[in-house]
């Protein structure tokens, strides 16, 4: 699939700011099953855009911008062509050990609840593809969507007890499972071409990945109930939200912060040339 994504963050200050400083996990690598046909990264004011490599192999363009700043703008647009791997993740970037991915965090730490639903439901699976898809199947079943009573602070266990959230509380929850059956997971920011037909979206995606003996590392989508296709675009990768965020970053002064983000992803009809 070739996917088209347009995708715009707006802050605008009441009171100007003196600085911003700001993390932008914004821009994909390529693997087996993704190609980066093209992709764009801007912003509307004068400013230090420095790219480099975070610890997780992701692409990561650190900003600086001197005020005074009534208003700024990240432009993202770019074209990826997706082969649909069965979720199943080859020929990327990977500098951490497995093992870093059991680590628990704040957002992803399981209180007894998950504990107890994350050997309920796998009890009796004896392969590790068999317990994750397991978890996917229960987390999509047990949590609904539901934009309104999570935020991005939102714990997994917090999320699990209103059986409540959106995909990046689903993949917390999904974290905090998997990690604690012993399987190493990961949290995953990208994009999603939604099969509804509806382009316009109000944020991008997340999901999780976990390490599968025989496989290595393999998506799973707790949000939609599936593994990833080429329906998905792969970004970063973290800990959790925190470590893969799309914008992340501070302001020195300043007032009145308002954020409006405007995402559109769609299939490009425009066919790759051979």
């Amino acid at each position: 699939m070739r996917i088209e994504v347009f995708h715009d963050t707006v802050y605008t200050y009441a009171t100007p700011a003196r600085a911003v400083t700001q993390i932008l996990r914004l821009t994909p690598r390529a693997h087996d099953g993704q190609f980066i046909a093209k992709w764009r990264l801007d912003i509307d004011v004068d400013g230090r855009l420095h790219r480099e490599e975070d610890g997780f192999g992701n692409i990561v363009h650190r900003l600086s911008v001197d005020g005074p700043i009534g208003r700024l703008a990240v432009q993202v647009r770019g074209v990826v062509e997706t082969t649909d791997t069965n979720g199943v993740i080859r020929g990327g970037t990977e500098p951490v050990p497995e093992g870093v991915y059991l680590r628990d965090t704040d957002l992803t730490r399981p209180d007894e609840a998950i504990l107890r639903f994350s050997r309920d439901v796998t009890a009796g699976a004896t392969q590790p593809l068999e317990v994750a898809h397991r978890l996917l199947v229960a987390i999509h079943r047990e949590v609904v969507f539901d934009v309104v009573p999570t935020h991005s602070a939102t714990t997994a266990a917090e999320s699990f007890a209103m059986r409540r959230g959106v995909c990046q509380d689903l993949t917390h929850i999904f974290l905090a499972c998997a990690r604690s059956l012993g399987m190493p997971a990961r949290y995953v920011s990208g994009y999603f071409k939604r099969v509804d037909g509806v382009v316009d979206q109000d944020a991008g995606h997340a999901w999780a990945e976990a390490m599968i003996e025989g496989l290595g590392w393999v998506g799973f989508d707790p949000a939609n109930g599936i593994s990833p296709s080429d329906a998905h675009v792969r970004v970063a990768v973290g800990l959790d939200y925190l470590g893969a965020a799309p914008v992340r970053g501070s302001r020195f002064g300043g007032g009145g912060e308002e954020l409006s983000v405007s995402l559109t992803v769609d299939q490009s009809a425009r066919q790759s040339q051979s």
